[in-house]
Order: structure tokens, then C-alpha cells, then sequence
């Protein structure tokens, strides 16, 4: 009888894992963690900047999770978390005159200056997406400064290590994020 029970007992962690992670990896499931969200307005200024819309789709997932409304403890803003400061220099540089911060919370708006902004970093590290992304959450300011230094850098042109533990974890979530969103949506 205790044989029986614990045989039933096992079936049924067994069948209990099995659905598990069949609910965890069923399409259906991911596509309500990795929600899609603005798909034309990513697909649309991701093409405008020679983006990977798949990775644009991954930094707004790590940046605001599709939230239009979103605001970090920093003060960024909006589903690509623009600080206003950098919102302000973005619409200089694109020549938008009638700039206000609040503009930020607009998701055409905000896809589209977080899209000029990801290409202008990609420009400055010569094509390479892992120091766009790092300089994209840790600052291109840092990025510059770590380049120079040998504790970070052999040859001042690719990084060995990321001083901010918050900004490495930050280019893994994103580059798994692109490939999540490469699985589930098809443009």
C-alpha cells in the first residue's frame, strides 16, 4: 500500500514538473510575459535608425516592461526611460522645437527619441550594440572612462568587464530579451 502511494506520489511530481514547464515554455504564456506593445511605432523607428526592432523590443521590455506611464528612481521617463535632460538634448538634436518633459510619457515620442538616442550610441562605439547598451543604462560618460582604463579594457575599444553590477545584468536581460521576442513575434 506504501509502495502504491508513493508510485502515485511520484507520478504525480513527475506530471506536476512536466506541465510546469510546458506552461512556462508554451508561446501562450510567453507572450504575456514578453508582451508586444506599439509593434508599428517600434517596427517603424527601429527601420528609420537601422535598428534591430527585436532589440528595441528587448530594451523597452527592461526599461518599462511596456509601460507608457513608467518613471525610475533616477527621474527617466516613459517606456525607453529617457531622463529629461537627454530628452531635451534628443530634441535639439532632431530640431523639435515645442519640447516639454511630459512628452517623454508618449509612446510614439518616447520609442522614437529612445530609437534616434540607441542609433547616436551605436554611431559613437562604432557599431558595437554590447557598449551601446552598457553606455544606454550606465552613461557614455563611464563607458568612455572604462574604455581607458586597463582594469577595464585591453585595448580601449571593448570592455572585459562592466564596473556597475546593475549595468551587466541590465546587457544580459536586454540581449535575452531580443531573442525571447525573435521566438515569439514574427515582423
Amino acid at each position: 500500500m506504501k509502495r502504491r502511494l508513493l508510485g502515485w506520489l511520484l507520478l504525480l511530481v513527475i506530471a506536476g514538473i512536466a506541465f510546469f514547464y510546458w506552461l512556462t515554455q508554451s508561446a501562450f504564456i510567453q507572450r504575456r510575459i514578453y508582451p508586444l506593445k506599439y509593434r508599428e511605432e517600434i517596427i517603424n523607428f527601429s527601420k528609420e535608425n537601422n535598428l534591430d526592432p527585436y532589440l528595441t523590443m528587448g530594451i523597452i521590455w527592461v526599461e518599462s516592461k511596456f509601460k507608457p506611464e513608467a518613471t525610475s528612481h533616477k527621474g527617466a521617463k516613459g517606456l525607453m526611460q529617457i531622463v529629461p535632460p537627454t530628452g531635451e538634448w534628443i530634441a535639439n538634436e532632431m530640431g523639435i522645437k515645442e519640447y516639454d518633459h511630459e512628452m517623454l510619457y508618449d509612446p510614439q515620442t518616447n520609442i522614437m527619441f529612445g530609437c534616434w538616442y540607441f542609433a547616436y550610441l551605436l554611431k559613437v562605439f562604432d557599431g558595437d550594440i554590447s557598449l551601446a547598451l552598457i553606455s544606454y543604462n550606465g552613461g557614455m560618460g563611464n563607458v568612455i572612462k572604462w574604455l581607458k582604463d586597463p582594469q577595464y579594457s585591453e585595448d580601449g575599444k571593448h570592455l572585459k568587464d562592466v564596473p556597475f553590477d546593475e549595468t551587466r545584468k541590465y546587457l544580459k536581460r536586454v540581449i535575452d530579451a531580443q531573442k525571447q521576442y525573435k521566438k515569439l513575434y514574427e515582423i
